[in-house]
């Protein structure tokens, strides 16, 4: 068996991205030997259609499960037509998520959490608009936003970025336009909690980053 997780960082100790096509890495990982290959994604950057060809690499990748925060429709339509099991809402470490799956806590999804382009905003580059992007910053990219961002960089490198901005839409009337469902309250409240869960493991990395480097002056 063969476990496609999407990653913040390249390692097992990285955090889980909560998005599916836009996460900067996938980390491919054999469950019982915990052997593991980290493969940068090449469609962080598309402007469009980045879920379909993330989820046709994880296939040709041959991997049987895919464990990330969340997921679009036509990628999970896509992953499931090749056979991979999905499962939404991962949170925490890498090989935490592992074991949590070898435990049975962590069951396939019957549908998508999350409507389409839902990972644009959350540091892919297309403008939806004014957020609360970090900047460009911490080094790597802490994101580009969420919009106009909130700095130039702060050294270190922590990865592409994160936050939250929801489909422009007029008040009381609900998305429309291909691949776009209305999310329901619940829906809506996982999605903030997995980003909420992101940004917390995110800031103790920073934490720790800014102790390392203090203690070196």
């Amino acid at each position: 068996m063969k476990i496609a997780i999407t990653a913040s960082a390249q390692d097992l100790s990285s955090p889980v991205d909560p998005r599916f096509g836009r996460c900067p890495y996938y980390i491919f990982v054999d469950p019982d030997t915990m052997q593991f290959e980290a493969l940068e994604n090449p469609s962080v950057t598309a402007t469009s259609g980045a879920g379909i060809q993330a989820a046709q690499l994880i296939a040709n990748k041959g991997a049987n499960v895919l464990l990330t925060g969340s997921c679009g429709p036509n990628a999970f339509q896509t992953l499931q037509a090749a056979g991979v099991n999905v499962i939404v809402g991962v949170t925490g470490t890498i090989q935490e998520a592992i074991q949590k799956f070898k435990s049975g806590q962590l069951q396939p999804a019957a549908q998508p959490n999350v409507p389409s382009h839902f990972g644009v905003g959350m540091g892919g580059g297309s403008p939806m608009g004014p957020g609360f992007g970090m900047g460009r910053g911490m080094g790597g990219g802490m994101g580009r936003g969420m919009g106009r961002g909130m700095g130039q960089g702060m050294g270190g490198g922590m990865g592409p970025g994160m936050g939250y901005s929801p489909p422009p839409q007029t008040p009381g009337m609900t998305p429309s336009g291909p691949g776009m469902p209305q999310l329901s309250p619940e829906e809506e409240l996982q999605g903030l909690k997995q980003q909420a869960e992101f940004l917390r493991q995110q800031m103790e990395m920073i934490t720790k980053r800014i102790a390392e480097l203090e203690k070196k002056k």
